[in-house]
Order: C-alpha cells, then structure tokens, then sequence
C-alpha cells in the first residue's frame, strides 16, 4: 500500500508539472541596468583677467574653503561622487577583492627594518602583530651580536639568557592616540649621546607638524622644547642642545630656535627671517662638529656654518650662489665639502661636483677649489662620507655605478680627474634606476648602507665595508624562493636547484654566494630611445612577462612624471605584478624636466619649456602603439602628483590615444593655483611651471594646465582621479576637472570620469595601499576588458 501511494503521489507531480509546462509563459527578458547618473555639481561663475586675457571659472567655489554656504555645497557634491564611483565599480568587487589579496600576499615578510649600527646601539622599527603602525627600537649590539626579529625572542625577550635585551623607544600607535588617529613623523632625530629622541608627529587638529623630545633614559617626554609648525631640525652641543626651523602661517620656515636641554632657559631665537621668499633649514655635519642653516630665496642660496660646540655663537657665511640651487656642506678632518650644481664663474652647469675648502680659512668671500676636475662622461649623483672613505653614486649616460676612495684625500691628486683617485667600484645588480644612500650615522664605521631600485628587483639593501672590499645584502624581499600564492590562487615552490638558475653572483668572488633576488628571468626589462617631436631621444623603459608578451595584443600602462628634475620611480612595485601577470606591459617615460639626465634636461621640461615634456610624453605613447608593443586601443596613462599634470594634458591634445588613466593626487588647475595660491606654494613650485605675473611663464601655464585645455565634444578616455584631504594640491582641483571634463566631452558610460576620494594618510598603512592599488587595477582592468 506504502508503494502504491509513492507511485501515485509521483504520477500526480508529474501530471502537475505537465500542466505547469503547458501554462508556462517565457519571461522577457530584462534589460541590463541602466548606467548611474553622473553628479552635476552647481555652476557659480567667476571671471578673471590677467594679461588682457579674460576666462571663467563656473567651479571656483570649490576651492573658497571659508565660504560655508560653498563648503556645504562640496560636502553634498563629495558624497555623491563618492556613491557614483561605488555604482560604477560595483562589478569589480569580486575582483578588487581578488586583487587585494594577491598584492597582501606580497608584502614584504619582514616586520622589521634592517638594524642599523651607530656606535653600541643597534637601532631599528617593527611591526607589532595587530598593530597598524611601527615601533622604534634599539638593543645593545654588545648583548646581540646578531640581530632577531621581533618574533624570536617575542618583543626582544631572550629566553635563553632571562635577559631584555629591546628598548622601546618610540610607539607610533600611542602617538596616533596623542595626534587625532594618525600617526604620520616627518622628521626624527636620536641625538649624538644616544640620550634623547627628537621628532615632529603631525597633528592633525591643528594641520601641522609639532616638535616633540624624548628622554631615552627614561621613556618620558622633556618639558623643553615644545614646538607647532617644526620643518627641520638638528642636534648640537653633543646631544645639550637643539635647533629647529619653524614655519610662519604661509608654511614658510622663517626662524631658527636654540633649545638647550636640561635647563629652564627659554629657546634663543637665532635667526629671524622677514623677507617673505626666503625659506631657512638646518641640519648637521655628519661628524656633528658644525650645523649648516641654508637660506634659499628666489634671489640666492646661501649656507651658513655654527660650530655646533657653541651654537650660541655667531654663524658665518660660507657659501652663496644664485637662486633655486643645490648646496649640501660636511665635514671632515678640518675641511669643508661642498657638493652643489651652482654656475661656475657666472656659466650655468648641467650636473653636480665637489668642492673643498679648509674650514679655517680666513679668505673674504671663501676660496673653493674643486676635488675633482669636471668630466662631462663621468657625473657625480651623490656623495657620501665616514671617517675613512667617501662613497660617489656615478652616472655615465644612463647607467648608475657605485665606488669609494679613501679620505683623507692625497694633497697631490686633488683637482685632477676622478679616475686617478683609483676609485674602487662596488658591484651591482643589472637594470639599476636608482641608488639611494642609507642613513649611515656612525660616521666612525667603514660600513655604509644603499638601496639599490631596479624594474626587475625588489629594493636590496646592501651593506659595503669600504675597507675591506665585502658587502652584503641585509633586506630583500624574495618572490621566488618563498612558497606564495600566485595568480589564480594555486600555490608553488622552487626547488633547490632551480634556485641556483634563477639569480646569478655578481659579487666577483667565486667565493662569495651572495645573490640578487632578480626577476629577469621572468619578466623582461628593455629600454629604447624615443625620438620626441623635435627630435630628441627621450629613454623609455619597458617591462613585461616573458610568458604573457604578444606583439600588438597587450595592454599597456605608461607612467610618467617630469617635474622638479627629480628621478622617475622605476622600482619594482609588488602591486604590478598584477597588471604584469595578466600580460600588461609596464612602460616609464623620462620625459624632460624629470631627473637623471643633468641639469639641462629638467630645465628643458619646466616653466616656458613646459610642454616638451607632455610632448615627450605623447610620443612615447605613439612609440609604443606603433611598434606594436601595446594593443593600439588599449594604452592607458598614469601620473602621480605633477605627474597627474602631465598625462591629463597629454589627453587634452590626443584624447583618442589613451582608452584609460589613473591620476593620483594631481595637479590639474596650475592657473588659479599659482595665481591665487590656498595652500602656500615654495620658489621651487613657480620655477618648475611658471610665475604667473610674467607674461610668458603665464601665457606657458595657461598653454599646459589641464582644467583650461579640456576638449569641447570630444571623446575622452575613462579616468579615475584619486585625491585626498591630506594632500598639498587641494582636493577641489581633482573635483574641478572631473567636473568640467563630464560637462565638455561626450558623454559614453563607457568611459567614466571617477573620483575616489581617501581622508586617511595611505603612504602609512600598507592596508590602506593594497586596497587603492586593488581599485585602481580593477579599474583598468574593467575597462579594457569592456
């Protein structure tokens, strides 16, 4: 009977779902969802003139940041933008969550610094588990010859010997408690008697760095000196005293204190300085003997000396050039070194060089001789020094090399060329972009400390002993050896052997087993020269997977920045990977007015000669689709701060050669910015683009700012602007040119124009970092994939 009733209810739903199917009606299908709508954000004209020249600005009310009724309004605009960007991205969550976990997935290991030697003390920062920000530390190095991460022993405990052998000396999460949630140093300090710790925290309330002192022997903060608005600062006195520069309210560093410690004296104004271009700074000689106050103002640099045993005593005057130049003094064993790229007799130079003097010398003005006789095929980067050597960063063409020669110098051989010095190379890696000297504090140690940055390379940190000729590399993250996850979340090792074909020693000793974690083996890193619109060879560095490279079906992402005649970051950076292993091509554009190429070179690409490098620029992008190295409709552009300048100006004039870009933090309205600055600009920011009160450096400006050039019914690429509270371009001019740039172009969902805005600090949370490096990616990704 059980079987009967189970056979005749199965009949019954089967006689059901026939009758449903014979009722069934198909269901239309349903549309996608419409696109979001764009935020239209109020338009309050404004007019301006200058130079017979007259234009309207519809959004100026953007930047009045004592308008309440206007603030209100950017308020309501902010938070629109910020749920439009959230619509249009909401398809990539999955992805971006992807994303941020395979770049999490390479942060460095390490969650310490390499320690660093300075006379008994080994001084380094940590990441405590759970925390978000690090912990300065030191341990005597006589308890621990060799150092051990914070892990084993836990928090600098030894349980082998009973023994404690880490000083905490600063918390960066206790002083986040004390600064509004942040925890963002400038400047720090341990004086020369390993006693106190000086360092500025910025404070967030009151949008400024302030000075704090600290008294190691005890934990506790000194009573003296308490200062706002602190830019530098310096030790004298061997640890008794401290000079710090602070700023007026236009952020200008106008005055230099003396506060002696252990006192109750009030701090000794030493300098007050009332012109408003000149800015003042202060640091120490490397052997602490003496403190060099540097005075720039668009008039002339002038350095002056202290002896910093008396830092009360008058300061003297021992150098004084032209504006807007490079001056750094040391010391070493009665001598003066001056490494500047100041005119010589009146005649501009394209590079820097070294000159001496003897620190007594009572010549009115000073005689300067030079070290080394000028080689325009040899150029000096950098100078470093200790007591018994001094290290040269060298540059022949575009490739870095690395030497020392022994101090103090032979009498006989000063002034003659490098060469006869018999410097003594030091080895690197291939592909160098750039070497960056550590801090190296003993100046009693034959030891110095360099990063070493290459496309292909994860940052080295290297320690040369000078004297003895051996090096060795303290920190570098290795992507290979580790087991990780990789792309499509499978995980892999390398074995033994495999290890042993992936790095070679370039250490010259067959002894030696010290190798470079490169990556060249994976991925290709080449470089050609890029002829520029008025033919000059412009370098472009290209780097992509060796497994993923299709010629004219990659796409590709070309970075740029060519501004102040500083280097392009070309380092390895974990986040690409990403974009590499998805077979993206990475491309760097040195674009004139950038670094790395001599003094000429930035000045070729600044002020009326701004538009070389945008036109640099282009030519890159063109390069790369003609040779077919990217996909013609898959170039996308990417610029950092006045980087942001150059590639949104670039898309003004080639709109259709770019299908995407990111722009972080940029620079986008130099006309309103220079002209009517809100926050206070330095000489060096109107030398880079231009005094607006000139009629050419204006005419310049207007020529190159993107927020006046925005093509009228044209078809711009999709954009994702990122721009944050804590940023020295205001955020209202990332929110002026999205805006202008929806109202000019034609509309294409398409192409979104978005702005992500970000209110903490990311440059100190690595959190923070993978997760606008997962949008961004996601970003590009989305639209190339569209």
């Amino acid at each position: 009977m059980r079987h009967l009733l189970t056979v005749g209810r199965r009949h019954l739903i089967r006689h059901r779902g026939i009758v449903q199917v014979a009722n069934y009606k198909p269901q239309k299908v349903q549309p996608p969802p419409s696109p979001p709508s764009q935020p239209k954000p109020p338009k309050k004209p404004v007019s301006f003139s200058l130079h017979g020249e007259s234009w309207e600005d519809e959004y100026n009310w953007m930047s009045q940041l004592t308008d309440r009724v206007a603030m209100r309004h950017m308020d309501v605009y902010m938070e629109q933008e910020e749920k439009y960007t959230e619509a249009v991205m909401s398809d990539t969550e999955r992805l971006q969550s992807k994303l941020q976990s395979e770049m999490a997935s390479r942060l460095a290991a390490e969650l310490s610094t390499p320690p660093v030697r300075w006379g008994p003390w080994l001084y380094y920062r940590r990441v405590e588990e759970g925390k978000q920000y690090p912990v300065l530390c030191r341990r005597l190095a006589s308890l621990h010859e060799e150092f051990i991460s914070n892990k084993s022993p836990a928090a600098g405990f030894d349980f082998t010997s009973g023994k404690k052998i880490e000083q905490k000396l600063l918390d960066h999460n206790r002083e986040a408690e004390r600064f509004g949630g942040y925890a963002y140093e400038e400047k720090s300090e341990i004086s020369p008697d390993h006693r106190y710790l000086a360092y500025t925290m910025f404070d967030k309330d009151n949008d400024c760095f302030k000075l704090s002192v600290r008294d190691l022997n005890f934990g506790s903060l000194c009573s003296k000196p308490h200062a706002d608005r602190v830019s530098s600062i310096a030790w004298a006195k061997n640890g008794q005293a401290l000079l710090y520069v602070v700023t007026n309210d236009k952020q200008r560093p106008f005055r230099l204190y003396c506060s002696m410690l252990g006192t109750d004296a009030e701090d000794v104004l030493l300098m007050d300085e009332s012109q408003e271009n000149v800015h003042l700074s202060i640091r120490h000689t490397k052997d602490y003997q003496f403190l060099t106050v540097n005075a720039f103002s668009i008039q002339s640099s002038k350095v002056f000396l202290i002896n910093a045993a008396e830092p009360l005593s008058d300061m003297t005057l021992v150098w004084e050039s032209e504006a807007n130049v490079h001056c750094i003094i040391e010391h070493h064993q009665g001598y003066l070194y001056l490494f500047t790229d100041a005119s010589i007799q009146g005649k501009p130079v394209d590079h820097h060089y070294l000159l001496y003097s003897p620190v007594d010398s009572s010549c009115s003005p000073r005689n300067w001789e030079n070290v080394f006789v000028n080689d325009q095929q040899l150029i000096i980067e950098d100078v470093d020094y200790c007591n018994s050597h001094m290290l040269l960063v060298t540059r022949e063409g575009r490739k870095y090399g690395l030497c020392s020669i022994p101090l103090p110098l032979a009498n006989g051989k000063v002034g003659a060329p490098l060469k006869e010095f018999n410097p003594q190379p030091l080895p690197l890696p291939d592909h160098v972009s750039q070497i960056l000297p550590g801090p190296n504090s003993d100046f009693y140690s034959s030891t110095m400390r360099c990063t070493i940055t290459s496309p292909v390379m994860p940052d080295a940190v290297v320690d040369y002993d000078l004297k003895s000729g051996k090096w060795i590399i303290v920190q570098q993250q290795n992507l290979l050896y580790e087991r990780t996850r990789v792309l499509y979340g499978s995980a892999s090792s390398i074995s033994s052997s495999q290890k042993s074909s992936i790095s070679k020693n370039l250490s010259g000793n067959e002894d030696d087993d010290i190798t470079w974690n490169d990556l060249s083996d994976y991925y290709a890193c080449e470089e050609y020269e890029v002829s520029s619109y008025d033919g000059v060879s412009i370098p472009l560095t290209i780097l992509y997977s060796r497994n993923k490279k299709k010629n004219g079906e990659n796409p590709g992402l070309l970075h740029g920045h060519g501004a102040y005649g500083e280097i392009l970051d070309k380092r390895w950076r974990n986040e690409l990977k990403s974009l590499l292993d998805r077979g993206w091509v990475i491309a760097y554009a040195d674009v004139r007015g950038g670094g790395g190429a001599g003094k000429k070179w930035h000045h070729d690409g600044r002020g009326t000669k701004k538009l070389n490098s945008v036109k640099d620029y282009i030519s890159c992008a063109k390069f790369l689709i003609e040779r077919e190295v990217v996909e013609e409709t898959k170039l996308a552009g990417w610029g950092y701060s006045a980087g942001g300048l150059l590639v949104a100006s670039a898309i003004n004039f080639c709109p259709d050669l770019f299908r995407a870009a990111v722009l972080k933090v940029p620079f986008l309205d130099p006309t309103h910015t220079l002209l009517l600055p809100i926050i206070p600009l330095t000489p060096n920011d109107y030398e880079e683009f231009g005094y607006p009160g000139d009629i050419e450096d204006f005419r310049a400006i207007r020529e190159c700012s993107p927020y006046d050039n925005i093509q009228k019914d044209a078809l711009y690429p999709a954009v994702l602007v990122t721009s944050s509270f804590n940023t020295r371009f205001g955020v209202w001019e990332a929110a002026k040119w999205v805006a202008r740039v929806r109202e000019y172009s034609i509309y294409d969902p398409m192409h979104p124009v978005l702005l992500n805005l970000t209110t903490d600090i990311v440059e100190e949370n690595r959190y923070l970092q993978s997760k606008e490096a997962a949008m961004e990616t996601a970003f590009l990704i989305k639209i190339m994939d569209s």
